[in-house]
């Protein structure tokens, strides 16, 4: 009896540490996905209503439908999302809405994950996000919205202006499409990031940088 506890006692402990090896295997954000699907299989979502989706600066944009209350609007952005996130999820959280127009905002987190990432290298990401998109659901509008300048990653402005010229040189040439320039109303006169619309973070916008989203985004939205 007491071997079999003990037996029994090892396949319990055995189980636990391939369930938590499992687990530790699973791709960044994936429990974010999973939440999204179980949202998704309570309340379905609207189909063809307009997707947002990318990272903090949408996820903590938790009233955003009362910015822009003629649109139905479907947030899917998740965390410190980078663009080979987004990618790596399509297939959960954009094509199974088939949405009308999705609205991409990332490619800040890229950037600031490493020195090594480059303007290059992000906007080689976006245009396959773009591609992905626009295969899977060839009539829908993309729209990009600009890397934003963030008091925190000041540093970073010149890689932040070099993707968001290169993203939208590229979509100019691409049918369907829009390019949402939010980066420069975010600057002061002298260049600098305005410090009085982030949060204590200095990253996360307030309700005063939202406000500044909302008059540049409103115009390009399908109602």
């Amino acid at each position: 009896m007491k071997k079999l506890l003990l037996i029994s006692s090892a396949f319990i402990f055995s189980f636990g540490i391939n369930n938590a090896n499992a687990q530790s295997t699973n791709p960044p954000f994936y429990n974010d996905i999973q939440n999204f699907k179980k949202q998704d299989s309570i309340n379905p979502p609207p189909q063809h209503a307009v997707l947002f989706v990318g990272s903090s600066s949408f996820t903590k944009w938790t009233d955003v439908q009362n910015y822009f209350p003629n649109v139905k609007i479907i947030n899917r952005g998740f965390g410190g999302s980078i663009l080979p996130d987004v990618i790596r999820y399509a297939n959960d959280i954009i094509i199974p809405y088939h949405p009308k127009q999705v609205v991409i905002y990332c490619g800040d987190n890229d950037l600031a994950a490493s020195d090594t990432v480059t303007a290059e290298m992000v906007v080689a990401r976006a245009k396959q996000l773009f591609q992905m998109v626009r295969n899977k659901l060839p009539d829908a509008n993309i729209a990009y919205v600009s890397i934003k300048p963030s008091p925190s990653r000041a540093r970073l402005l010149a890689k932040d202006e070099a993707a968001n010229n290169a993203i939208k040189s590229y979509l100019a040439t691409q049918k369907n499409t829009a390019f949402i320039d939010v980066y420069h109303a975010m600057l002061t006169g002298s260049g600098q990031p305005i410090s009085e619309i982030f949060l204590s973070d200095s990253l996360h916008m307030n309700a005063k940088g939202y406000q500044i989203w909302q008059k540049i985004i409103n115009p390009v939205l399908l109602k």
